[in-house]
């Protein structure tokens, strides 16, 4: 938490971060005149040794902080006399002066020992050979701040999506010399983002990470994975090919992936992945926190939010700041003020580069100005600007409900309907509904804000939809929707799309439907993710599918939608629709036609959970 509260930003930008400023093209070569590096093995508490590469400044007349990156995914250029093109979380930091540390976690390239995915935290360490990445980290600072001549006691660390699970874990029981902190876009449960989603799986997210990054390192190597080969370019014709996902080993994987095997081992929620949930032990953290995260993150915005949020309830009085902004994943670091055809006005990534993340880092690290930041730092989407709040979400926000009606409308009032009055639909596995208009062989960012016409107009797909706005309308914080649904199957999987329609016009914007926040669960799981449980056919079931949050304002004239469907292909793999209990072991003949219903009346009040900001 913070005590700076102002409720609107500036966009004037500091004096110190405009002189940090260095032209891309010049950055390379200013490194190499400016900076020394070296490259050194860490030993860890158990022996095991971490390669790492240390940046220093050549200027030794005053001390520096330490900012560290750990890594699973190389640290290039791994060759003594080549320099990496740039430094720290952005272009303003090589200029500041700063030792930047760049870490092969262990058993990854250069590191030796055993790598494990989302390393599970030990709390209970008794011996040296108890390690977790918190002690990695510990033992790594410790080092640090020991060898590395020039540094002046304090140390800081960043990292994004992967890195970013790697700084949570390093804020834990973290060493006396770590101050400040930004987890950005951090893994943090990966069944519930990443690769699953509410234990619905990710399909081409997870095989094309995995076919590379899960491929056996027997030997320390500076050698990037061979990328999977897919032979095609549309992914939906190629993933519906494989059919039933226990035909990815035989037909392209041939059992080398060990952790896909893993994978499908364990679809529940089962010990495997309850141990690697990092949320429950982000307590005892002690640096200033700066979580980031961006609203249109396909990845892990789950995780930004969430570790934000369990910061700040298992650790109170400390330093601890939300920033989220209008970005797919990691979209800040690459300068991205647009996506697909959205436009976010102007440069929010530059914005935050200069007036939230070098001033924090400054600040904590070297004791240099005021940091500026608010408890949160929210990009409102649908008027673009960034907003400041003393608490998320804002203390002003009113929860309330926009229920389903008939003739596809959505409306504050409940409805007087009785009975299962409702809207039906088929599923048929065979023919899923796309999740892109394009053709794409993986998750395309741009899906979280693309054009949702195309989706509309599917038969399989239910649509609701407010009358044009009176007035604007901005939802802040959570959303949940509150289906209550049938079906003809056993099994079913339930998306839920908020979408902005815009009005008509003669522009190209004319009547697009942005896609503002979705979510998926598999049916399964509604009432448990540890132990699924079939559908009865044709017996009433209830489903509450969290949403994630949103700052967006809907627009006057605008129309709010909402879609309701059971496929999304292949962003999500397929439901049978027919229970059985490992879908990843589920035979091509199980796949079945099915006739799903949401229940729209006064016993079924099916309705989108949102928050009013006045």
């Amino acid at each position: 938490m913070t005590r700076l509260f102002p409720l609107l930003v500036t966009l004037a930008f500091s004096p110190a971060a405009l002189l940090a400023q260095q032209p891309a093209q010049d950055m390379p070569r200013y490194i190499r005149e400016h900076y020394v590096k070296q490259n050194v093995q860490i030993p860890m508490r158990d022996g095991v040794k971490l390669y790492t590469i240390v940046y220093a400044p050549k200027d030794t007349s005053r001390a520096y902080p330490i900012l560290m990156m750990r890594t699973p995914y190389g640290i290039h250029p791994y060759d003594e006399k080549i320099f990496r093109a740039s430094l720290g979380p952005s272009a303003h930091f090589p200029k500041e002066g700063y030792i930047f540390a760049y870490q092969d976690v262990r058993g990854r390239y250069m590191s030796e020992g055993e790598f494990e995915n989302m390393r599970p935290h030990n709390p209970k360490r008794k011996t040296a050979q108890d390690i977790d990445e918190s002690t990695d980290t510990y033992d790594t600072i410790d080092w640090l701040v020991r060898n590395i001549k020039g540094n002046n006691g304090k140390a800081g660390m960043w990292g994004i999506s992967y890195p970013g699970f790697y700084s949570s874990a390093g804020m834990i029981d973290a060493h006396p010399a770590l101050k400040a902190v930004s987890p950005q876009a951090p893994i943090a449960d990966w069944f519930f983002d990443d690769f699953f989603h509410h234990g619905a799986f990710f399909l081409p997210h997870a095989f094309n990470f995995f076919s590379g990054f899960g491929q056996a390192r027997p030997y320390p190597t500076t050698e990037r994975s061979k990328r999977f080969d897919h032979g095609a370019q549309d992914g939906y014709q190629f993933f519906l090919d494989i059919g039933s996902l226990k035909n990815v080993n035989p037909r392209h994987f041939k059992n080398s992936i060990a952790y896909w095997n893993t994978i499908t081992e364990h679809p529940n929620y089962d010990e495997f992945w309850q141990a690697r949930n990092l949320l429950p032990h982000l307590h005892k953290v002690a640096p200033a926190v700066m979580t980031v995260g961006g609203w249109f993150d396909a990845e892990d915005l789950y995780g930004a939010l969430k570790t934000y949020r369990a910061v700040e309830k298992q650790n109170p009085g400390i330093f601890n700041v939300l920033v989220m902004g209008p970005w797919s994943h990691g979209g800040w670091s690459r300068g991205e003020s647009k996506l697909g055809d959205i436009s976010f006005g102007d440069n929010p990534s530059r914005h935050f580069q200069q007036e939230m993340e070098f001033t924090f880092f400054n600040h904590f690290l070297k004791g240099q100005g005021e940091h500026r930041l608010a408890e949160a730092n929210v990009f409102e989407t649908g008027l673009n600007r960034w907003r400041r709040f003393e608490q998320w979400p804002p203390k002003e926000t009113k929860p309330t409900r926009l229920f389903l009606h008939p003739k596809s409308r959505l409306s504050w009032e409940a409805s007087l309907d009785q009975g299962e009055t409702g809207d039906s639909f088929v599923s048929d596995p065979s023919r899923p509904v796309p999740h892109a208009n394009t053709l794409t062989i993986g998750m395309n960012s741009d899906y979280m804000v693309a054009d949702q016409r195309f989706t509309s107009r599917r038969p399989d797909v239910l649509v609701y939809q407010t009358p044009p706005l009176a007035q604007d309308l901005t939802q802040a914080g959570p959303l949940r929707a509150e289906l209550f649904v049938t079906t003809t199957g056993t099994d079913a999987d339930w998306m839920v799309k908020i979408i902005d329609v815009f009005p008509d016009a003669k522009d190209k914007m004319g009547g697009y439907q942005m896609h503002v926040r979705s979510e998926v669960i598999r049916g399964r799981f509604r009432n448990s993710y540890e132990k699924p449980e079939p559908f009865t056919p044709n017996q009433p079931a209830r489903i509450s599918l969290e949403l994630q949050d949103v700052l967006h304002t809907f627009r006057k004239g605008h129309r709010v939608m909402v879609h309701v469907h059971s496929t999304w292909f292949p962003l999500v793999d397929r439901n049978p629709q027919k229970y059985v209990p490992n879908i990843f072991q589920a035979e091509d003949s199980d796949f079945t036609v099915a006739t799903h219903r949401v229940l729209r009346s006064k016993q079924y009040p099916s309705a989108i959970h949102i928050g009013v900001l006045k």
